[in-house]
């Protein structure tokens, strides 16, 4: 099959996982949601990545984002690794992994990439809005651990822009001005943003955050 793209809706499905039968649009309901595979359990970076996504489990739920997690090793797997992420990184696993030992979730959303590893998935990162599209793709070789915090920062631009016509600069971060998008005049942007608009250039107009 072709390969995901940012505006397809993601492929539903219907897995086993370290907390039992999960298929994907119930889990998430009306939410936001973060999918997001890893090469292997017992391997050290995932053990780190998947300690630091349980502390911060609270935040992504504070922004209606719930995560799920996803390797090629079965659940009897993922149960006793579980317990090393708990005691090495001082948390609590307290999300699903996906046991996906037949590759059909890795194969619907391409985590698999031949030249790469042609077993092991790649750690990828799809972020599904509430209307079931793909809103990000992130991938990233098995050497480099995630920065969970850049997955916040993104959450937030993309939560934010959704409401607002609104675009977030480079190293924006929650609360700090954003750009005002290039389709609105600029008469009619001071009607719609009543906190001023900052005119750089006429295609570069700031204004602050409208929801801090």
């Amino acid at each position: 099959m072709s390969a995901l793209r940012l505006g397809d809706v993601a492929p539903d499905f219907t897995a086993e996982t370290s907390q039992g039968t999960l298929n994907l649009y119930d889990y998430l309901g009306d939410g936001w949601g973060i999918l997001f595979s890893h090469p292997a359990d017992f391997t050290p970076v995932c053990t780190t990545e998947l300690g630091t996504a349980s502390k911060f489990k609270d935040e992504f739920a504070n922004r209606n984002v719930k995560m799920i997690a996803l390797s090629v090793d079965g659940v009897a797997s993922h149960s006793e690794w579980i317990k090393d992420i708990n005691e090495t990184q001082d948390t609590v696993v307290n999300f699903p992994i996906i046991a996906d030992e037949d590759r059909k979730v890795s194969d619907l959303y391409d985590m698999i990439h031949p030249n790469a590893n042609d077993t092991l998935t790649v750690r990828s990162v799809f972020i599904i809005g509430p209307d079931r599209k793909i809103k990000l793709i992130l991938t990233y070789p098995a050497s480099t651990g995630r920065n969970f915090y850049e997955l916040l920062r993104v959450i937030d631009s993309l939560q934010l822009t959704a409401h607002h016509k609104v675009a977030t600069p480079a190293n924006w971060k929650n609360g700090e001005k954003v750009v005002v998008s290039p389709a609105i005049p600029t008469a009619e942007a001071q009607t719609i943003f009543e906190k001023g608009v900052e005119e750089v250039k006429p295609y570069l107009r700031l204004t602050p955050d409208p929801t801090a």
